[in-house]
């Protein structure tokens, strides 16, 4: 029987609110995280993804009120990441109500602490987030790297041997991102989802670039993608995750009810 396929909207918080950008650049403002959390809850969201992004560029813990208020009006999974320097903020986060943690800049700043967390919580519970964009280089053409801090570094990591080794530590789940796809509603990239769900078994949520259903589909079927992250479509209201739902059903794919 075929996995069924999962609908995850993303709230990108600054300051407090939801934010959307470009390219991780230029912000607005998109709503009040619980409301948002709420709304989509009762759209058929299948898990729900919570990224304070500058709390790591900005050297500051995570928002723990505002995770709190928004875990109390969810009955799905919970995914919180952003800010988070150590185990413990880890596993503060999780006992402040989310499900999974996904953790980026720590963990390439101490791989360790992916198999830490894992022991300790499960690797279900560990999320890799990874935040990859194309690097041109003369002499090999390029390949895809990995960045931290909000998008802001380059850590000089291929985003492939990357994701093998943090799922070899521990890591139960990928969150793939694409900084050159973000925001801009012009379709996620697929070739980098396909070489991401090709290096391993883990599931693989894809995000970065949706703009419409049939980008959804296109992840999930040729990228190979286990779920699939959105966030500028469900904010402004183009789609509902219920709408994508039953537009993936209609073409063949298996989705959760």
């Amino acid at each position: 029987m075929a996995v069924a396929k999962r609908i995850i909207p993303c709230l990108d918080v600054d300051g407090g609110s939801v934010v959307k950008g470009i390219n991780f650049k230029g912000l607005k403002g998109a709503g009040d995280p619980v409301e948002l959390a709420s709304r989509y809850r009762d759209q058929g969201a299948d898990e729900l993804v919570f990224l304070d992004i500058t709390a790591t560029v900005e050297a500051r813990r995570i928002m723990f009120d505002v995770v709190k208020d928004v875990a109390k009006v969810l009955d799905i999974p919970f995914t919180v990441g952003g800010g988070i320097r150590t185990f413990e903020d880890a596993r503060a986060i999780l006992w402040s109500g989310a499900d999974k943690v996904s953790i980026n800049t720590v963990a390439v700043q101490d791989p360790s602490v992916i198999t830490k967390l894992s022991d300790a919580y499960g690797a279900q519970c560990i999320v890799l987030a990874v935040d990859a964009k194309w690097v041109s280089n003369d002499k090999r053409g390029g390949n895809y790297q990995v960045y931290t801090h909000g998008g802001r570094v380059n850590s000089g990591l291929d985003v492939i041997n990357w994701i093998r080794k943090g799922v070899e530590l521990g890591a139960g789940e990928v969150l793939l991102t694409s900084i050159d796809r973000d925001g801009t509603q012009s379709g996620y990239d697929i070739e980098l989802t396909k070489k991401v769900t090709g290096a391993v078994e883990a599931p693989v949520i894809a995000s970065g670039g949706c703009g419409s259903p049939e980008h959804i589909l296109d992840v999930l079927k040729a990228g190979n993608a286990d779920a699939a992250l959105a966030a500028s479509i469900f904010h402004y209201g183009k789609y509902t995750p219920e709408e994508v739902k039953l537009y993936l059903k209609n073409r063949g794919l298996t989705v959760r009810a």
